[in-house]
């Protein structure tokens, strides 16, 4: 709530591209601030230098470079607004964070320990959003608003996508990041937003009772 009486929350959201990325972080931030809590959205790439250039410039930047221009840009991103908006009792809900590394960095060739030694010091997050949708259904989505960026190139990047999304989800729950996946194939927007809403107050709930129960060991 706003009287900064929970610990801040990080809230990342990945997934396919037509899955609801956008949508849902435009749609969620309103509907948290409705119900009294702090929220700060952002995103990744940032529009810092190294996120500007991550971006734009795909093209020019693949392999290697490229995961390592967005590993900086993560960095940076988290010492100087991620976390410093959390330690202010914000939610903080990010567009994109490690897991679409995961995906994306290894459709550009990149091995997958090289993409854990980027991002080994990274903050986890308190939750872990990912989201999938049918292939086709996706790769009509991507068709019909346009591909932002080299990685988007049809149903097949779309089914490797979900493939690869679903094995990061796997990935992050093996390490102990709360995940919640969600399939907004037939879900309504609001649908989506909802659920991920009731689990951040449960995230919340669960950080304010480990924090209480810290204090009373004190």
């Amino acid at each position: 709530m706003t009287d900064g009486t929970h610990p801040g929350l990080f809230v990342t959201l990945d997934g396919m591209a037509g899955a609801g990325k956008t949508t849902t972080s435009r749609l969620l931030g309103p509907y948290l601030r409705d119900r009294g809590y702090q929220v700060h959205i952002t995103a990744e790439p940032t529009h810092g230098e190294p996120g500007e250039l991550a971006r734009h410039k795909t093209d020019l930047y693949q392999g290697h470079a490229l995961a390592c221009l967005i590993a900086a840009d993560r960095y940076h991103h988290l010492a100087t607004e991620i976390r410093p908006r959390v330690q202010q009792g914000e939610i903080v809900l990010c567009d994109r964070y490690v897991a679409s590394s995961y995906v994306l960095q290894q459709m550009d060739g990149v091995p997958l320990p090289f993409i854990e030694c980027l991002n080994g010091h990274s903050d986890r997050p308190d939750l872990a959003v990912m989201l999938l949708t049918d292939a086709a259904e996706a790769a009509a989505r991507v068709a019909a608003r346009g591909a932002h960026d080299r990685f988007q190139v049809g149903i097949s990047t779309s089914r490797i996508e979900a493939r690869m999304y679903r094995e990061a989800a796997s990935y992050l729950a093996g390490r102990g990041v709360p995940v919640l996946t969600i399939d907004t194939t037939r879900r309504d927007p609001r649908g989506v937003v909802e659920q991920v809403a009731e689990r951040i107050a449960e995230r919340i709930t669960e950080n304010t009772q480990g924090a209480s129960g810290q204090e009373a060991t004190a």
